[in-house]
């Protein structure tokens, strides 16, 4: 990586999680940690509704806890960039995690640099496989068991987390288009705003 790096391509798979969950976005070095986190949480359909931290090294990037009641803190993210865990840790891969209770873990690689590229349009995204699981299904382990509760129609569970869940749940089945929409729609709130010069 250069001084003049200015984008990477990422790679996110949601560990532990079949079938695959995949995104695959280009997005500004500068970009600061907690719309990172804005932005996966578009590119995957979660709802932001749950904590977050960023983990590489022996670093720990999130919202600091106010009251600062369970131990070390992390880094605030809303002052931390990408181009800071990378230049601090040399990190190539970047765990994020997501709702502290159901333990989302996504692997975030860093696969492609871009020197001197223009990042307005950034976020980007380029790629995207597999269903994001339903929001405090239970991490992996309750999302395996949901899945086979759904598929097997004499499962003792099968109605109600039919009904509990998302309606015709298929775990293969996305809409690349809203989650273009989302990550774009990012992308357009934080593009620099143009100063306009009064002629006097």
């Amino acid at each position: 990586m250069s001084l003049n790096t200015t984008a990477v391509r990422i790679k996110v798979i949601l560990k532990d999680v079949k079938p695959e969950v995949m995104r695959c976005l280009v997005v500004p070095l500068t970009l600061r940690l907690d719309r990172l986190h804005l932005t996966l949480q578009a590119a995957f359909g979660w709802t932001n509704s749950h904590l977050f931290e960023f983990l590489a090294g022996e670093g720990r990037w999130g919202i600091p806890d106010p009251d600062g009641d369970f131990g070390p803190q992390p880094i605030d993210a809303r002052k931390a960039r990408l181009s800071d865990i990378v230049h601090e840790t040399g990190a190539k891969t970047i765990h994020y995690l997501y709702d502290f209770g159901d333990s989302w873990d996504h692997v975030i690689k860093l696969e492609k640099w871009f020197d001197d590229t223009p990042t307005e349009g950034l976020p980007f995204l380029l790629q995207a496989a597999g269903r994001c699981p339903p929001e405090d299904v239970g991490g992996a382990p309750g999302y395996a068991e949901y899945l086979d509760a759904l598929r097997d129609p004499t499962h003792p569970e099968h109605e109600h987390m039919r009904l509990w869940g998302p309606e015709h749940f298929d775990p293969n089945v996305i809409d690349s288009k809203a989650l273009e929409a989302a990550v774009n729609a990012l992308s357009e709130i934080w593009k620099p705003r143009r100063r306009v010069t009064r002629s006097k």
